[in-house]
């Protein structure tokens, strides 16, 4: 009987399950997309319980997609949009509210008062980020401040926290009936309550956000051969062993098999996430970049990264689609934008949930600048396009800073990675070249990798390198002079962009 490993990939816009075998290829799959819940300007929410049911729901898909028994999968891998903040109750599983987003932007005020009081420095040294509504602390916080009765319930033991991964994981191995309350380093890593260094929740950031530690979840490795709990047979057909998991951007660096110091990965999705490793010790950043956990193996080796955040560009796509109708879908903004021959003098910053790395600024907007009669759909297409690889130069060039090292290349993954134009401006843009794996999915591979390493199917790290096989590269075009006067234009339009609202706006 031939084996497979199960990825449940867990997403901004959608959940996806995906089936690899030995040689990571992708043999089956199911997507089901997610309610996007926009209850004001800048809040972003999902329904913690669509997103359960979804899951269950492309499991069997990608099962029956494949013509794969649930008896020939050895073990189920997790991925998931990381800061994505969930509460529910531990006797019922009910959510006390919809989950807060990683983009929402809701906690600003929280925010605000944290770097009034001075902790900024403190908490980037405690651990690797900066203060911000991106990360999950503030978004705890408010819930207990905001949502009746929740406070009390979680002194008493009944109100559970987590990303999305301990949330998949409590209602796969059981949930109100003895489901397990875990979450992986990297997804911890994220929520500006877990300390760098030792991997463990910090009990002077619990009391500074007022959380009761009661309400977290265990921290365990990436791939954990112990396994986070297993899978009752009455859900999938078959007890599946659920014992790896990795944030979504930590998974396209292990789906790339980034598993060295200075090797680096840019995923393009809703957003877009570029990740150096740094070896086996948190590298600080002295650019705007955040230094975070890239994988735990259960042997106690853990490797850090850098990572650069964009918080829009697929997501720009996606508001020229749904709410200008400019273009029908986002695959066909290739044609569309390569339908002229440059941006036209457009550039477009699409900071609408503030700019993530290196800025951090949380009252920038977007903003289209360099418009005249001459500019068309086609030229707002392409400048969108621009501004993706405009965002990731900034922070590849702060990355670089930090690090010491120059790359010569950049990996490149994720839905938008299959852009044949976008990655080739990536290109341009860079004046590095780009390369396209044969697996594109590289983040639900990754938590694959981390499931089957814990269950023996993958032997090790280097059984994982040699799955790695490249589909296209991509080299530059444009000169020098091309190149540098489009980032002097992006940089202009972005000075526009930042510091958009101010406190009485707010």
């Amino acid at each position: 009987m031939k084996r497979y490993v199960a990825a449940i990939d867990q997403g901004t816009t959608g959940t996806r399950c995906m089936l690899f075998d030995h040689e990571g290829l992708d043999v089956g799959r199911h997507y089901k997309e997610h309610e996007q819940i926009l209850p004001r300007p800048g809040w972003v929410e999902h329904d913690p319980l669509e997103i359960w049911h979804a899951t269950q729901e492309v499991v069997h898909g990608a099962l029956a997609q494949a013509n794969v028994a649930p008896e020939e999968l050895v073990a189920l891998g997790i991925t998931n949009q990381r800061e994505t903040t969930v509460v529910w109750d531990r006797r019922t599983g009910r959510p006390y509210h919809n989950a807060i987003v990683w983009q929402c932007m809701r906690t600003q005020a929280i925010c605000r008062q944290l770097e009034e009081d001075g902790l900024e420095a403190m908490l980037r040294e405690r651990t690797g980020l900066v203060i911000s509504p991106y990360f999950s602390g503030p978004k705890l916080k408010w819930l207990l401040d905001n949502v009746s009765g929740l406070r009390q319930a979680a002194e008493r033991g009944d109100a559970l926290f987590g990303t999305v991964d301990a949330w998949l994981i409590w209602n796969l191995t059981g949930g109100p009936q003895g489901g397990v309350h875990v979450t992986d380093m990297t997804n911890a890593s994220r929520t500006l309550l877990m300390d760098l260094r030792t991997c463990q929740w910090d009990r002077e950031l619990l009391n500074l956000l007022g959380i009761p530690r009661q309400m977290l979840p265990e921290i365990r490795p990436s791939s954990d051969s112990g396994t986070y709990g297993a899978t009752p047979k009455s859900l999938f057909g078959a007890s599946l062993p659920v014992c790896g998991c990795l944030g979504d951007q930590q998974g396209a660096l292990v789906g790339q098999t980034c598993l060295m110091a200075g090797e680096a990965k840019n995923t393009y999705g809703t957003g877009s996430f570029l990740l150096m490793h740094t070896g086996d010790q948190p590298v600080p950043s002295g650019s705007g970049l955040l230094s975070t956990v890239a994988y735990g193996l259960d042997d106690g080796t853990v490797g850090y990264a850098l990572e650069g955040s964009i918080a829009v560009t697929g997501g720009a796509v996606q508001w020229l689609r749904d709410n200008l109708g400019i273009v029908q879908s986002a695959a066909g903004t290739e044609a569309v934008a390569g339908s002229v021959p440059d941006n036209g003098g457009v550039y477009f910053v699409p900071a609408f949930s503030g700019l993530y790395a290196p800025y951090w600024d949380m009252n920038a907007r977007g903003a289209i600048l360099g418009l005249t009669r001459y500019a068309t759909k086609a030229h707002l297409v392409r400048a969108t396009l621009e501004a993706i690889c405009y965002r990731s130069r900034e922070v590849l060039e702060a990355m670089e800073a930090d690090a010491g090292i120059e790359l010569r290349s950049l990996k490149v993954d994720g839905g938008a990675s299959a852009n044949n134009l976008l990655m080739q401006l990536q290109a341009d843009i860079l004046n590095k070249t780009v390369i396209r794996p044969t697996v594109g999915e590289t983040t639900a591979l990754g938590s694959a990798y981390m499931a089957g390493l814990a269950t023996g199917f993958w032997s090790g790290l280097d059984d994982l390198k040699r799955n790695w096989q490249v589909e296209r590269e991509f080299a530059p075009t444009w000169d020098d002079a091309q190149r540098a006067e489009g980032y002097a234009g992006w940089q202009k339009a972005v000075a526009r962009a930042q510091n958009w609202l101010d406190s009485e706006a707010e």
